[in-house]
């Protein structure tokens, strides 16, 4: 059986990529595209699909915002979420906001197949090294980590600040207001309690949160 697979990726390289490998292989029949978190709304609207593939890091908004909506609108269709960052980044996130999966944009040929043929039989995609993060997410005590009672901007806004980025820069990529994403500063200072920007990236790179080099950009 051939899928109808919905791509969403800001990046026309990759969807190329992705679509002719998909098509070359029998896995898909048809692969619509979307290169930003409104278009992939406004196709999961417009489109009956088998499967999305939802990159995290889009121009207007982020691709678990992004998840969250698509979910309501369609939440029989798996979403596997296809990225450039590690699973112990995001993956926990994506599969509590709905997410049937988490692929990592360096898996070759076969594993992405894999992961989509799976989702689209009714079943989770967990990698050995999601399963590891689910791992560690799962405490023996039940305890979060400070990271862990963020929302997703503030979560955002975390790994962007440790990587270098001035307020201004963040408003930019996330398309908000400079007094809101210091406003989203302000929250994830107090419930991590911590009391400044060299705090906050130590706590960050101790715990592996963001890639050292080169610096992120969600």
């Amino acid at each position: 059986m051939t899928l109808r697979v919905l791509l969403v990726d800001d990046h026309a390289v990759v969807r190329q990529g992705v679509r002719q490998l998909l098509l070359d292989r029998g896995v898909a029949s048809e692969v619509i595209e979307a290169p930003s978190g409104v278009q992939a709304l406004a196709a999961v609207a417009k489109h009956v699909c088998d499967v999305v593939l939802l990159d995290i890091s889009l121009p207007d908004m982020n691709g678990i915002e992004v998840l969250k909506r698509a979910k309501k609108k369609a939440p029989r269709v798996p979403v596997l979420m296809f990225s450039m960052y590690r699973e112990d980044q995001y993956a926990v996130r994506a599969l509590k906001a709905g997410a049937s999966g988490y692929l990592s944009k360096t898996v070759d040929a076969a594993q992405m197949i894999a992961a989509i043929q799976q989702v689209t039989s009714g079943r989770k995609y967990v990698s050995p090294a999601m399963a590891e993060a689910l791992a560690e997410y799962v405490l023996v005590d039940g305890e979060q980590l400070p990271h862990e009672k963020l929302s997703d901007r503030e979560y955002q806004t975390l790994c962007m600040l440790a990587s270098g980025k001035r307020l201004t820069d963040i408003a930019h990529t996330l398309s908000l207001s400079v007094k809101t994403v210091s406003v989203y500063r302000t929250r994830l200072l107090e419930k991590m309690k911590l009391t400044n920007n060299a705090e906050l990236t130590y706590y960050v790179m101790s715990n592996r949160l963001v890639d050292i080099a080169p610096a992120l950009g969600l």
